[in-house]
């Protein structure tokens, strides 16, 4: 018999917020300044995801603390203009809630942009817990933010699920010892998510409400 899904972990950028424009934006923004002409759409596409540590370390480590900063200040004065949620996701949340699910953001982002994010979203009251960058000594894939959220919501990993929309989400989902679900809008893209092995690819986030009821039927 399946344990029941009683919380659920989520990552936030690209799964519960569609911030794809903003991050390429602000990439493009900052790279084009320093190194113009480099970089494409096509090639930051592949830096949402990892942290902008790890990402700028890649391109030049000698310019990390720089290249962050600007990013971040890039980033959260263009936040709202380019952030907004995905279909179905308020309603979604708040059906979650009303079944008694237990939630929780775990996050490659600092957790006061996390913050602002939620704003747009206005469904913050249904976290109980927001795991950000700045919680953390390692990033997911590591379980250690996935450890942090279930230990604040008081969850077990047999009962809890995590989503997201990276490898960094599912493989962190494994490591945890929890169940996964990837998400098919993911700018990654379906094909290259299963070959993670979610336990669930969610299609929609009426997906999550369904799985959730036949789970804990």
């Amino acid at each position: 018999m399946t344990n029941k899904i009683e919380s659920i972990l989520f990552d936030f950028d690209g799964t519960l917020l569609d911030t794809n424009e903003l991050i390429t934006q602000t990439f493009l923004t900052v790279l084009n300044r320093h190194y113009p002409g480099r970089f494409t759409r096509e090639d930051v596409s592949h830096f949402i995801g990892p942290s902008l540590q790890d990402t700028f370390d890649a391109i030049d480590a000698s310019k990390t603390e720089q290249l962050i900063e600007e990013y971040r200040e890039w980033n959260f004065a263009h936040h709202d203009d380019y952030a907004a949620p995905f279909e179905r996701v308020n309603d979604v949340l708040f059906a979650l809630r009303e079944r008694g699910i237990r939630m929780a953001i775990v996050s490659t982002k600092r957790s006061d942009m996390i913050e602002k994010g939620l704003r747009l979203l206005e469904a913050r009251d249904v976290f109980e817990e927001v795991v950000g960058l700045d919680h953390v000594t390692h990033a997911k894939p590591h379980p250690e933010p996935l450890e942090r959220a279930m230990q604040a919501i008081d969850a077990t990993p047999e009962t809890t699920l995590m989503v997201g929309d990276n490898y960094h989400d599912i493989e962190g989902g494994h490591n945890a010892g929890v169940r996964t679900a990837a998400v098919a809008w993911s700018l990654k893209g379906e094909a290259f998510l299963q070959t993670f092995h979610p336990t669930y690819m969610l299609q929609s986030m009426d997906d999550l409400l369904r799985i959730v009821d036949e789970v804990n039927r």
